[in-house]
């Protein structure tokens, strides 16, 4: 990446990581993908339990892969034929990993789901939540976040999917109630009431959607 850009990535990080103090969650800042994969690895006792929703930022720093190959207990939701008895194992998992669809400068993490179960395990459940989030997902404020999440993030996933929304037709937020919507459940995590639950490793480069 850009020099110049990477330099204001790190100072923009501190921010956020100071932010996401400040409501009871861990940051962590990583230079690079093989960077952030090792802190993450770092994270994660060897022997956890893992579970984790569709999220592509897992996947593209390696992390998926490394806990499939290593000694945990990846909870491969694909290769279950009953899907919704992966999604229920995940409440019970000593990890779950995810991105967001965006976050605040100030630390406050924005999540928009179809199913729900990916944002309901962030929510109440696993015992950590681990987070792994591109520096392009970086918002001024919940107003924008809220924008980025809606205008962004759901048409990509709708068009990723092949579902028949009006966002994936024409790029951008129509507010629908398609049945295919997946702006079904938001969740704004402001502050995390256990202290260690949600850790947040943000990655100087453009991951997922």
């Amino acid at each position: 990446m850009d020099t110049n850009i990477s330099k204001r990535n790190e100072l923009l990080s501190a921010t956020v990581i100071a932010g996401l103090k400040s409501r009871n969650m861990e940051g962590y800042y990583a230079n690079t993908k093989e960077e952030a994969l090792k802190i993450a690895l770092d994270l994660i006792p060897k022997g956890s339990s893992i579970s984790m929703g569709g999220a592509m930022s897992v996947h593209e720093i390696g992390l998926s892969q490394a806990l499939k190959e290593g000694d945990y207990d990846f909870i491969d939701r694909d290769a279950y034929e009953d899907k919704r008895k992966a999604m229920l194992l995940a409440y019970d998992a000593d990890f779950f990993l995810s991105s967001c669809n965006a976050i605040t400068q100030d630390g406050i993490l924005v999540n928009i789901d179809g199913n729900s179960n990916r944002v309901s395990a962030i929510a109440q459940g696993p015992k950590h939540v681990l987070f792994i989030v591109g520096m392009n997902k970086v918002c001024n404020d919940l107003d924008s976040a809220m924008k980025r999440a809606r205008n962004v993030a759901a048409p990509i996933n709708a068009q990723r999917f092949g579902l028949d929304t009006p966002c994936s037709k024409k790029g951008t937020c129509f507010d629908c109630k398609s049945p295919d919507t997946i702006c079904c459940q938001f969740l704004i995590t402001r502050y995390s009431r256990h202290a260690g639950r949600i850790s947040v490793i943000l990655v100087n480069d453009n991951l997922g959607y």
